[in-house]
């Protein structure tokens, strides 16, 4: 299994399992977030949901580039992207916060996923990053578009995607992506920022989410990132994208 879904009354969490490949994304991870988004559309007495991983060294690598190298045109790639473009979208729009836990580090794909959430938590030490740029390639998967939606410098952002490299939580910390840092084990720090909201009913965080929701359908994000999407994956089927595929995997 690639994935488990936990919960108790009031948390729903989805942990990637896959610490043997960096906890990258595979067709089962996608499978596995799509029954933990619908879980938490469907029942209305959960409060928060939480994103996690396996391992202590990596959050989240991005896609399996072992499962989708052989995604070689625009018209292979397309699927893939889209589904996950979607999956991000929905998670962006979960009526409940969401907190991504990060007790290792996030590149490329993982740092989209993270940014879908809406709080991040990362252990102090490790390190993330918008690579995608070192392989030929945008983000894919809507990224871009929801770090120019919810935050706003837009220096900062560009510069954060287009320089396509790693960063340290403190640094992430003090430009805002990240939400808070932790050190020690993950659940501790997961049980100390939600305890700040446990006096406050969980209408109360729904309906504050609605309105974040209601700006992003205005703003029509969901077209937004679809168009992203399509454009990563015009730059798949590069030459370039293929080359700096293979240099990677034969490191």
């Amino acid at each position: 299994m690639s994935y488990t879904i936990t919960s108790d009354p009031e948390i729903v969490t989805f942990t990637i399992t896959r610490p043997e490949v960096r906890n990258a994304v595979n067709h089962h991870v996608m499978d596995g977030l799509e029954e933990f988004i619908s879980q938490i559309e469907q029942n209305h007495s959960i409060k928060w949901g939480v994103i996690t991983s396996e391992g202590g060294k990596a959050f989240c690598s991005g896609g399996d580039l072992g499962e989708f190298h052989t995604l070689e045109t625009t018209a292979q790639a397309l699927p893939m992207l889209s589904r996950m473009t979607e999956l991000l979208y929905r998670l962006a729009t979960l009526p409940v916060p969401v907190v991504a836990l990060m007790d290792g580090a996030a590149v490329g794909g993982g740092c989209e996923i993270a940014s879908a959430c809406d709080y991040r938590l990362m252990k102090s030490g490790a390190k993330a990053g918008f690579i995608q740029g070192t392989l030929a390639i945008t983000t894919g998967w809507g990224g871009a578009s929801l770090l120019y939606e919810k935050e706003g410098d837009h220096n900062k952002v560009l510069q954060l995607l287009s320089e396509a490299r790693v960063y340290s939580a403190d640094a992430l910390l003090e430009w805002g992506w990240i939400t808070d840092t932790f050190m020690g084990e993950k659940q501790v720090a997961l049980d100390r920022f939600t305890t700040k909201f446990s006096h406050i009913e969980s209408s109360v965080l729904r309906a504050y989410k609605a309105i974040a929701i209601r700006k992003w359908e205005q703003t029509d994000l969901r077209n937004r990132m679809i168009q992203e999407c399509q454009h990563c994956a015009i730059l798949w089927e590069s030459e370039e994208h293929h080359q700096a595929v293979r240099q990677f995997r034969n490191r």
